[in-house]
């Protein structure tokens, strides 16, 4: 009886798991971008707190994208470092690059929620396009392909953010949460139901973060500048996605397993604010595959029914894996599917036990 309850839990996580994965994922592979010919000024913003090794190789390609009417907006954010005097020279130089220097920040405030802040205030134009200081553009036509998804009606662009291939497990496992991050919140978006964006890669427009009253409703949170924001957006303005390569940015991962812990808690640590139908999604899709491996170590203890076992097994991975793969494609993003149930597995183990840390310790700070 024990077993049949066991096997009957499994398979309803694996029916949660087609469920999205057929329903709601599966769309995003055959997403096409909008198109549009309209240029649009624009103001790209970098906030960065002593980043100068990844400025001298951002700012450049800011400054070398193909577009007709831009400027590259620096919020330099309290540097200790000489991204005071690299930027001057730049600033010389460039007659469409400015910075905005903090030198102190309320001690009531986020740095880096009021670090945007002020370079949306200081912005020249209307349309805004975000990236942090370690990623890069995938292409010259970043602006221009990010830009095209106004071509809606929207107010907000989500783009995605993938992180470069580096050697070593870490870096697959990595790339491999990214990937299921981003196939959720876009496939959310394309859907009208926006929930987060990423602030790696995101553009909305200045009368959109006026109307919604900005970082507000959370500015006392560490995180949140991109994927809360995105959240109170996407009550009063349209949402559109762009995954084109060429839209994309690329950052360098984490480089050790105790730097990516970090990152991720204060992550999960903002996902406790979405709205609760979003929690709920959220909560269905990692716990039915959380819940998936533990039914399973259990079963293969106690069950003598190693077919039915084996046969929900085989669903899981036949119907789930190729989904992801074909995720993976349309953004551009590479994915071993002979390593996936590796990372699978790996990922949503991790994924508990940060989930059970972030309840227990709440602290994070920023730099």
């Amino acid at each position: 009886m024990v077993t049949l309850i066991l096997l009957g839990a499994l398979a309803l996580c694996v029916l949660v798991q087609l469920y999205f994965v057929f329903f709601r994922f599966l769309p995003l592979t055959k997403h096409q971008d909008p198109e549009s010919d309209v240029q649009r000024p624009v103001s790209v913003i970098v906030a960065a707190h002593d980043e100068l090794e990844n400025l001298v190789e951002l700012l450049p390609a800011l400054l070398d994208q193909d577009y007709p009417e831009f400027e590259v907006l620096l919020v330099n954010d309290r540097s200790e470092d000489d991204t005071e005097f690299y930027t001057y020279e730049l600033e010389r130089q460039f007659p469409n690059f400015r910075v905005v220097t903090i030198k102190k920040t309320p001690d009531y405030l986020n740095p880096k929620k009021y670090a945007l802040a002020l370079g949306i205030r200081a912005a020249k134009y209307e349309h805004m396009l975000f990236t942090d200081a370690d990623c890069r553009p995938c292409s010259k036509n970043w602006i221009q392909k990010m830009q095209s998804g106004y071509q809606t009606g929207a107010e907000v662009v989500l783009g995605y953010a993938p992180y470069a291939h580096l050697k070593g497990f870490l870096n697959q496992l990595i790339r491999y949460e990214t990937l299921l991050t981003g196939i959720q919140y876009l496939s959310q978006a394309s859907r009208g139901r926006a929930y987060m964006g990423v602030g790696r890669n995101l553009s909305y427009t200045k009368a959109c973060f006026f109307k919604n009253k900005g970082f507000a409703s959370h500015i006392k949170l560490m995180g949140g500048d991109d994927d809360l924001f995105v959240r109170d957006a996407a009550n009063n303005s349209k949402v559109s996605i762009v995954i084109d390569k060429e839209a994309q940015t690329i950052s360098v991962p984490k480089k050790t397993f105790r730097e990516w812990v970090v990152q991720k808690r204060r992550h999960l640590s903002v996902g406790g604010q979405y709205k609760a139908a979003d929690r709920r999604r959220i909560g269905a899709f990692v716990v039915s595959n959380i819940l998936f491996y533990i039914l399973f170590v259990i079963l293969m203890v106690v069950n003598s029914q190693f077919a039915i076992l084996g046969a929900l097994v085989c669903i899981r991975y036949v119907a789930v894996f190729p989904v992801y793969l074909a995720a993976a494609r349309r953004l551009n993003d590479k994915i071993p599917l002979l390593l996936m149930p590796v990372l699978d597995l790996v990922y949503f183990v991790n994924y508990l036990f940060l989930g059970i840390s972030v309840l227990l310790y709440k602290q994070f700070r920023w730099k």
